[in-house]
């Protein structure tokens, strides 16, 4: 049976001295051995502020840490990680983590990175009882989640607030976001998308920066950035402006095209990624796998 953290507040206040309560909930990926032992942790008090952890075979084990995407307004930890991602890191001695977040409109943007944060120091703070190594944790998101990985790993007050500093992170793959660059997507990104965009961010100029990975380029920031995107023009630029300031501020930044087009590709980069099949796989795990070398 798949095991359950409370999310009361007095179940809470046991996560956070260590203790853990179970109960019993359906799968909402696809079942596998890996799968069926996942327990799904509540990191605050919000119904939204869990995630889904899968851990590794063995004890002080590399964690991957997926945001989903969703348009910052949907979506969800148990269908956004792709079929092959759970059992593919399992295979490789990963423990993988995948985040819900508060949604806007009920939430602001800040505060979804903010959940991230709180998230990432749930994990760092429990790494013992769950079988990791702290030092060891990649960042990884796709779509909306991508831009909010960025986010977090560019801008320093999110993961200060939560207690830790860009060290915590060895570093973030980005899986063809479009929103590193708010006041940009807006001017140049497809007009079917803008409602979504100002209902996230507002009209606002300094708030569309100030949430801006772009914007945020200066160090610090997390150590690596691996930026993945497929054939869309908004995510192709995006992507490579964002490697380009990161670089450029000296931070280690690489930038790779995959095959698909448009929504399609969008949304294979995300399902795909995995199978072994897939061009992105091998990539990301020769990076995660030097990102992990590196001291």
């Amino acid at each position: 049976m798949r095991r359950i953290l409370t999310a009361s507040i007095a179940a809470a206040a046991l996560l956070s001295a260590g203790c853990v309560a179970a109960r019993g909930l359906a799968d909402p990926v696809a079942p596998s051995a890996i799968q069926s032992d996942a327990r799904e942790i509540a990191y605050g008090l919000a119904p939204l502020q869990r995630l889904d952890f899968y851990p590794a075979a063995a004890e002080n084990a590399p964690l991957i840490v997926f945001v989903h995407g969703g348009g910052w307004k949907r979506g969800d930890k148990g269908n956004a990680t792709g079929e092959a991602k759970i059992t593919h890191f399992h295979a490789r001695g990963y423990a993988v983590a995948s985040l819900n977040y508060r949604l806007v409109p009920a939430a602001t943007v800040e505060q979804q990175a903010a959940d991230i944060a709180n998230g990432l120091a749930w994990l760092v703070g429990h790494a013992r009882e769950l079988g990791i190594d702290p030092s060891r944790i990649v960042l990884m998101g796709h779509s909306a989640g991508a831009h909010l990985a960025a986010l977090v790993g560019t801008d320093p007050q999110y993961l200060r607030a939560a207690g830790l500093s860009m060290d915590a992170l060895r570093g973030v793959v980005l899986l063809d976001g479009a929103a590193y660059d708010v006041p940009a997507q807006l001017g140049d990104g497809p007009r079917i998308m803008h409602d979504t965009y100002r209902q996230a961010f507002g009209d606002d100029p300094v708030r569309q920066r100030a949430l801006s990975p772009f914007h945020h380029a200066a160090s610090p920031n997390a150590p690596a950035f691996l930026i993945l995107h497929v054939d869309r023009d908004d995510g192709k630029r995006q992507s490579e402006g964002l490697a380009r300031v990161l670089t450029g501020a000296g931070t280690d930044a690489s930038v790779r095209a995959l095959p698909g087009r448009a929504l399609r590709g969008h949304m294979q980069i995300n399902r795909d990624m995995g199978n072994a099949d897939y061009p992105g796989t091998a990539i990301v795990d020769d990076w995660i796998a030097a990102r992990l070398r590196a001291s």
